[in-house]
């Protein structure tokens, strides 16, 4: 769920010059069948061409560690020296989000940074274990992780209704002794009040207001997933997509997502079933660093003869 961009671009520059010319020639004659299988193709992005530049550079010093990187550092969460903060778009989120980085994963391999780095105002990256107590505010908060008891987008209002401070299952133990009749019309009456709650929450956008997402392997997911803060939380489920991460996890489908992946879909899907709005484009530069490094990877493979 992550990437090493020096690691990429030493593979890509490697080959040579007129290796990578040939390839990239290649590229251009294909058709756009062949890239109907890449959803980023069709992304709309702010320009690359600081991207290009830091490229041709090389590597850069991070102005805060002074660390030698490429593109960004991931350890201050910051842009190197050869790519301006002011050419970097920035990317306005409906709502909040807590990243839970497991300890084992490499920083450098790590998408998490992408949305810090795109969304800095709405973006909080924690390295397990020291995170949040999230249980007094539960009932604004959802994780996304899928499980047996996961929902869909669509039904994050509905669901949270069950976590309102208020809400009308807290009087469960008492409708029950009521007499049948008076129990029945209390039912009706508490569908009536939810069914309008629901709406009132769908108009408004529901009253979510963060979103947590869980940065680690498949198989290391297990540790966090279980600490006792993340238990009673609203968990979602996204829809099926494919992921276009290269560094793929061996033994796993193709529709385990990166980090950054899941950020964007989840957002995608958040606009258009809650907030009911046309998606326009509008957290696509969220895939800004995602996608340079995916038309990268490709070129490598095509230049090193792998595709």
């Amino acid at each position: 769920m992550s990437l090493h961009s020096s690691a990429l671009l030493n593979e890509e520059t490697s080959q040579g010059p007129k290796r990578n010319t040939e390839c990239l020639e290649s590229l251009e004659l294909q058709t756009p069948s062949s890239f109907q299988d890449n959803p980023l193709q069709q992304l709309q992005l702010a320009s690359q061409e600081i991207l290009e530049k830091a490229k041709k550079s090389g590597r850069s010093k991070c102005p805060q560690c002074s660390s030698s990187r490429m593109f960004y550092c991931y350890t201050c969460f910051v842009p190197v020296e050869t790519v301006p903060t002011k050419e970097i778009p920035t990317v306005k989120l409906p709502l909040k989000i807590d990243i839970i980085k497991h300890p084992n994963e490499t920083d450098g391999k790590s998408t998490a940074v992408h949305a810090k780095l795109l969304a800095p105002d709405d973006v909080t990256i924690y390295k397990y274990p020291c995170i949040p107590e999230y249980k007094e505010k539960r009932h604004e908060i959802a994780l996304i992780f899928p499980g047996p008891n996961s929902v869909s987008v669509k039904d994050i209002a509905f669901h949270l209704q069950k976590y309102t401070k208020k809400g009308v299952h807290d009087n469960d133990d008492d409708c029950s002794r009521e007499p049948l009749l008076k129990q029945a019309k209390l039912e009706l009456k508490e569908e009536k009040n939810l069914n309008e709650c629901i709406a009132h929450n769908r108009s408004e956008g529901t009253r979510l207001k963060k979103i947590i997402f869980i940065d680690s392997t498949w198989n290391q997911t297990n540790k966090i997933i279980t600490d006792e803060r993340l238990q009673g939380l609203l968990q979602i489920e996204l829809k099926t997509r494919k992921t276009c991460f290269w560094r793929h996890q061996k033994g796993k489908p193709d529709t385990y997502l990166s980090t950054i992946e899941a950020i964007y879909y989840f957002f995608v899907d958040y606009h258009q079933e809650i907030l009911k709005e046309d998606y326009k484009g509008q957290y696509d530069n969220l895939l800004f660093f995602f996608s340079f490094m995916y038309t990268l990877i490709k070129n490598a493979k095509c230049c090193a003869g792998k595709e």
